[in-house]
């Protein structure tokens, strides 16, 4: 139960002495160095911790965004951690441009244990931590502060004499006073110098000094004070490469974050879309795109933010929040008249204008930039709700609607809705639904197709006959599965499509059951979703395919002036 009184069981944080702080006047004009903790610090708050398929996933997608620095474990904690370091280093999964990061407590044995696990690899981050804050000296660890100190300083000096021993590998030294935003200022400058001095950190071999807000005990400013403080006033500035690590617990991770930079920090280390214990790490999508609507390039690419929202999903097996910044389904998706109003206008002057300073209403970010398009900005709110509609389908249907096309849906039932005047009923949604996507057989059909495979090989070979307004043809492809050789055949027979999304999931039961797939493609630079029923999976795939193209062509000019170039996507 709450207390009437929080002040006699909760104390405010104490404030850092900086009244001539020079923070708040700067600005973000360049990224930080981005270092991903995904696969260490996300992957050790997950309710399932990933196996190594999923840890393999994660890290080919951080590399392809363009992480230079990913933390990929904790190898001295678990077997499972250790042994995925050693499969990147061994099957030479790192590329020459990526350091990896690797963290151990202040023990002699696991400092041995860790460089066992990161032997052989050509650029590796050491970090060492030790707890610094006064609770965990005097309640977890017992310890006076000489012994915290020294506990750190024999820490340092073990790992540095073992990346002596391996001078093959380009090796770079992090420190972390754990718990620094509660930690004495003056204590936590005074340990870092120690091990600065213990490392022999120079402007020339830089040491990364983590500040982390272990737990979020403050408001932002707060942080970004104790950051400059410490940039002010610690020994040999130019020797550290400053590093914070934010965590969530108030809600304002990412200002802290932005907060800390301008305050001196030269590099975050986070998770995509905020994983981690308790409220989670700071996210790096979102900080990343803040500076993006900046001006800022980030340095990371998320041009085609969906398929890594669901890499992701898959990885940590938790779903990304529909309201996310800047990658949730719902986040460019108007419902209020007003608000709708306001963004048609603020489009059409784009149209008008379309090299001018991007400044729509409400969007502060123009959706193809991370891949979305406009069709999910302005959506017609009917009175009973997307939700309404998505249960009745899926509860008397059978119908399973994802997200973004529940949200277009929508609008198709408020239409029927404006053109009757009726009320709406279950079979008049599922009527609305089997006319505007299971209906779309014209021009474009599936007839037929046949599959084959070589033994031991991945990629399957398609031969499909479709039918162009009324003639028949076959066309023939090649890919890693049925959808992705089919894809490939429309391809070369001038009808190029790219998947940007597929859900599927079977209908009914026993002899009457059937498959129906979700696809949604991108035709002419346009997000399209088609839907197709089937015994067969694979055949409902690709007749969900057709109806996409087909609903496409709808919006277009009149069929008989439609050629198969006009499908031509611009790459």
């Amino acid at each position: 139960m709450m207390l009437d009184n929080p002040a006699a069981k909760y104390h405010p944080f104490v404030a850092v002495d900086l009244p001539d702080r020079q923070w708040p006047s700067r600005r973000i004009e360049q990224p930080p160095i981005w270092t991903s903790v995904d696969l260490r610090d996300g992957n050790q708050s997950l309710i399932d911790p990933m196996d190594q398929e999923r840890k393999q996933r994660l890290f080919d997608l951080l590399v392809k965004i363009g992480f230079k620095e990913i933390e990929v474990g904790f190898p001295s904690a678990s077997q499972t951690d250790f042994d995925f370091v050693r499969s990147l280093i061994d099957n030479g999964k790192i590329p020459d441009d990526v350091t990896i990061q690797v963290l151990t407590q202040a023990r002699d044995h696991l400092i041995d244990r860790t460089f066992e696990a990161i032997k052989g690899a050509k650029s590796a981050i050491v970090h060492v931590y030790n707890a610094t804050d006064p609770m965990f000296r005097r309640v977890v660890f017992n310890v006076s502060k000489p012994e915290c100190i020294q506990i750190a300083v024999d820490a340092t000096t073990r790992i540095r004499q073992r990346m002596s021993e391996a001078p093959e590998t380009n090796w770079t030294f992090q420190y972390s006073p754990e718990l620094f935003t509660t930690t004495e200022m003056d204590f936590a400058k005074e340990i870092v110098e120690a091990v600065m001095v213990a490392y022999g950190a120079t402007a020339e071999t830089p040491m990364i000094v983590n500040l982390p807000a272990t737990v979020e005990v403050a408001t932002p400013n707060n942080y970004a004070d104790q950051v400059e403080w410490f940039c002010r006033h610690v020994n040999d500035r130019e020797a550290l490469i400053v590093s914070v690590h934010p965590h969530n617990d108030r809600g304002t991770g990412v200002a802290a974050a932005e907060m800390t930079l301008m305050a001196g920090a030269d590099r975050v280390e986070g998770t995509l879309f905020g994983n981690g214990e308790r409220t989670g790490n700071v996210d790096i999508v979102t900080l990343a795109m803040n500076l993006y609507t900046q001006g800022v390039h980030p340095g990371l690419d998320f041009s085609n933010i969906t398929p890594i929202m669901r890499e992701v999903e898959y990885c940590n097996q938790l779903p990304v929040h529909p309201r996310h910044p800047y990658v949730g389904d719902l986040v460019f998706t108007a419902f209020s008249g007003s608000h709708q109003d306001a963004i048609k206008k603020g489009m059409a002057d784009r149209r008008a204008n379309p090299d001018a300073i991007w400044d729509v209403p409400y969007l502060p970010i123009d959706p193809l930039d991370v891949g979305r398009s406009y069709e999910a900005v302005i959506r017609v709110n009917s009175q009973s709700g997307k939700g309404g509609i998505s249960y009745l389908l899926e509860q008397e249907h059978g119908i399973e609607l994802p997200r973004r096309l529940s949200i277009e849906f929508s609008q198709v039932v408020q239409e029927v809705a404006d053109r009757t005047g009726k009320e709406i009923t279950s079979q008049m949604i599922y009527q609305a639904f089997a006319d505007e996507y299971l209906g779309q057989t014209v021009p474009y059909a599936l007839v037929s197709h046949r599959l084959s495979s070589e033994p031991d090989s991945p990629k399957v070979t398609l031969e499909a006959t479709i039918e162009e307004r009324g003639e028949r043809r076959t066309i023939q492809g090649e890919g890693n599965g049925p959808l992705a050789a089919y894809i490939k055949a429309l391809g070369g027979a001038g009808h190029d499509v790219e998947i940007i999304d597929y859900h599927e999931h079977s209908r009914g039961q026993g002899a009457d059951a059937e498959a129906i797939a979700y696809v949604e493609v991108r035709i002419d630079g346009k997000a399209v979703f088609g839907v197709g029923t089937d015994e067969s999976i694979t055949s409902a795939s690709m007749k969900g395919v057709m109806s996409a193209i087909n609903r496409h062509l709808s919006t277009q000019a009149p069929a008989a002036n439609v050629t198969a170039d006009s499908l031509a996507v611009a790459k």
